[in-house]
């Protein structure tokens, strides 16, 4: 048995909690439970989530639906809205959505799960996904841990009555932590700690940073204006004098619903005499879902690329999460652009890779643009049928190299090891967290 140990819980709800859960797979007691599949969850459990998933990954896709769509999407998206961060106020009263999955938590809903952490209660509990969170705190459990997700939330990630909950949450920045505060959280279960990235990246993120400058800054302009602070942070970037020989790579990535597939197509339309031409090359991330692989080795054969597969252009495609995790943070270490909607992807930016956002979806992504645009790592796209015009453009000028450098000097990127030290500490309160914002506001502020 290893020294530290936890029960690591999650969702399969797209692809984000899961995301969040894989960085913990090294301390993970027996596996990684996702509470909607796995083996403790009992078959009346797994069919209220199979018909939940559903409906959730159906209103991620029902914009493309003629006329009635875009309503759909905007009632759903009126029920999961989030009030604005000022001004500050008491925002610790139950919503309809809490009390709704409340209820459901009191008739047993996550009870598989609790009954699978009995078996070591001395054990911490990490979930990804919140009512799992919420499960294991009604139903008593002692150091309950929840990882905030996005960069703002829901009232539904808090518990009904906030002040008799002993939940500990995991805020990946320091507004989400003034988010916890409104929800009437208790101050001393509120750790800013940053979001889980793969160690894995994170221990190369200087040297990767470094390569990818070369190639984000062709005329060297930045690295010219930022020499000094780039000789501190990455000396490697500024240690050549001439641009390196290799194309442009550019990551474009799908939701885990599949949602906003279809851009790969005007992707591919702007890039496809750059891709032939070896000036760049374009990674088509279709996770698990083959439909999307699928759709995308079509729209790669329609425009006459099939030449380019495996070469300038490339599917990423994985029979399961647990393949598709790895292969993905591998191919990370290759890219040059980050390309997808803002999910829980943009906190990547802390890798020293800037994000070129698609439109978002609902409230929470809309705050995950806000906040990657604040930090200076993250730019909204410009129309995908130019988009090689645009990026060519960003990279003569500088604009993305300005962008991988303030993700990684930004964005938090030892949220992983920051958690690893809270579960395993035997006082919380003294845990030093490293690259974390500065505390934004006290409890008594809202007087």
């Amino acid at each position: 048995m290893r020294e530290n140990e936890a029960w690591i819980v999650s969702a399969d709800m797209g692809l984000g909690h899961q995301r969040a859960a894989y960085p913990f797979r090294d301390i993970a007691f027996e596996r990684i439970i996702v509470a909607n599949t796995d083996a403790c969850v009992s078959p009346k459990e797994r069919n209220l989530w199979t018909k939940f998933q559903a409906f959730y990954e159906g209103i991620s896709r029902a914009q493309k639906l003629p006329i009635i769509g875009p309503w759909i999407w905007r009632a759903y998206d009126h029920f999961q809205a989030i009030r604005p961060h000022y001004p500050f106020t008491d925002l610790s009263k139950p919503s309809i959505g809490s009390t709704l999955l409340y209820n459901l938590i009191r008739r047993g809903f996550g009870a598989g799960v609790v009954t699978c952490t009995r078996k070591r209660e001395d054990l911490p509990v990490l979930s990804t996904f919140y009512a799992m969170a919420l499960a294991a705190d009604y139903a008593g459990r002692r150091d309950v841990f929840c990882v905030i997700t996005d960069s703002d939330i829901n009232r539904v990630w808090v518990a009904n009555d906030p002040k008799k909950s002993r939940i500990n949450y995991l805020a990946p920045t320091a507004l989400s932590r003034v988010r916890l505060l409104q929800y009437g959280v208790a101050e001393e279960r509120i750790f800013v700690t940053g979001f889980p990235l793969p160690a894995e990246n994170v221990a190369t993120a200087r040297e990767d940073l470094a390569r990818r400058l070369e190639i984000l800054d062709a005329k060297g302009l930045f690295r010219a204006r930022f020499r000094t602070a780039l000789g501190q942070l990455a000396p490697a970037a500024i240690s050549k004098g001439k641009r390196i020989d290799h194309a442009l790579s550019i990551t474009f990535a799908v939701g885990g619903a599949g949602a906003q597939a279809e851009t790969a197509r005007d992707i591919l339309e702007s890039l496809a005499p750059a891709l032939k031409e070896g000036r760049m090359r374009l990674n088509l991330v279709a996770g698990v879902r083959q439909e999307v692989r699928d759709y995308f080795i079509k729209i790669i054969s329609d425009r006459g690329l099939e030449a380019e597969l495996e070469k300038s252009v490339r599917v990423l495609f994985a029979a399961t999460k647990d393949d598709y995790f790895p292969m993905f943070n591998a191919l990370l270490r290759e890219t040059d652009v980050l390309w997808t909607k803002p999910s829980e992807l943009c906190f990547y930016a802390g890798l020293g890779i800037p994000i070129v956002m698609s439109p978002p979806l609902g409230a929470h992504e809309e705050r995950n643009q806000t906040a990657l645009m604040r930090a200076g790592a993250g730019y909204q796209q410009e129309d995908p049928r130019a988009a090689a015009e645009w990026l060519s453009d960003w990279t003569q000028n500088g604009l993305l190299a300005i962008g991988a450098f303030n993700g990684y000097l930004n964005v938090p990127n030892c949220g992983t090891e920051n958690i690893k030290r809270l579960l395993f500490a035997s006082d919380r309160s003294s845990v030093e967290l490293r690259n974390v914002p500065p505390t934004l506001r006290e409890p008594h502020s809202a007087d």
